[in-house]
C-alpha cells in the first residue's frame, strides 16, 4: 500500500490516551487514514414532544455526537523494508495499543485485588485516561472509546496478524460531560469555537446563494 511519490503528504489521525505513565503506548496513529467517517449528532433539546412547547428551541448544551470510522493496519511495508519487529510480531503490538484503550492496568487490578483481600470495603474503580481524536488540527476531541471490532485477515507463519480492519465507535464527550475543572472541558471548549468561526465563513457564500436564487423564482 505504498503510496504515488507525487501525491502530496497527508496529515495522520490518531487517538492519543493522556497516560503520564505509559506516554508512547497510548498514542495510536493511524497507518492510512480512513476514506469515510460517519458522524451521528443528536440534540440536546427541552422542548419536542412530550416537552414544553414554549421552549421547543431550547438546548440543554452541545449535541451528543457519535462517530464511527473503519482503520485499516498493515505490516506489508514494514516486511518490505525488513523491520525486525513486523517481522518477529506482525501488527500485534499496534492491535494490543489500541485494546488497552479498553483495560484498566494490571498493576491497579492486582492492588485492588491485594485491598479487597486486606478487608478494604470502598474499592474505586480504575479510571482510563482521557482520549483525543486528531483529525487534523481543526478537530482534536476528546472521547470515549464506545466500542470496537477487529478483523484480522491474515497472518504470519507464528499466527501473528499482519493485516486487519478496526471498526471504532467513538463517543464524543463535551463540556456537559466534564468537571469545569477537567482539560477536557477546555478542549471541546476550543473546539466548538472553531467551528462556530469555520461555520461564519459560511455565511456570505450562502447568502449570496440564497440572494440568487430568490431572484431567480
Amino acid at each position: 500500500m505504498t503510496t504515488f511519490p507525487g501525491s502530496p503528504r497527508l496529515l495522520k489521525g490518531a487517538l492519543v490516551g493522556l497516560d503520564p505513565f505509559n506516554p508512547l503506548a497510548s498514542v495510536i496513529v493511524f497507518q492510512y487514514n480512513p476514506d469515510t467517517m460517519t458522524r451521528r449528532l443528536e440534540a440536546r433539546a427541552m422542548g419536542g414532544e412530550g416537552g414544553d412547547k414554549a421552549e421547543v428551541y431550547r438546548l440543554t448544551g452541545p449535541p451528543k455526537e457519535t462517530i464511527t470510522l473503519t482503520v485499516e493496519i498493515d505490516a506489508a511495508d514494514q516486511l518490505e523494508r525488513g523491520d525486525p519487529q513486523a517481522g518477529t510480531m506482525g501488527i500485534y503490538p499496534a492491535l494490543s495499543a489500541l485494546e488497552m484503550m479498553l483495560y484498566p492496568k494490571s498493576a491497579t487490578v492486582i492492588a485492588n485485588a491485594a485491598l479487597a483481600q486486606a478487608g478494604n470495603i470502598e474499592i474505586i474503580p480504575p479510571e482510563a485516561p482521557m482520549t483525543l481524536f486528531v483529525w487534523g488540527p481543526q478537530r482534536v476531541l476528546p472521547v470515549r472509546l464506545s466500542s470496537f471490532s477487529i478483523t484480522e485477515e491474515a497472518y504470519d507463519p507464528g499466527l501473528n496478524p499482519i493485516r486487519a480492519k478496526v471498526e471504532l465507535s467513538l463517543q464524543v464527550l463535551s463540556y456537559a460531560d466534564f468537571k469545569q475543572s477537567d482539560p477536557g472541558y477546555h478542549i471541546f471548549l476550543a473546539h466548538q469555537v472553531v467551528k462556530e468561526v469555520m461555520a461564519s465563513t459560511q455565511v456570505k457564500t450562502s447568502t449570496e446563494s440564497l440572494g440568487g436564487s430568490l431572484r431567480i423564482s
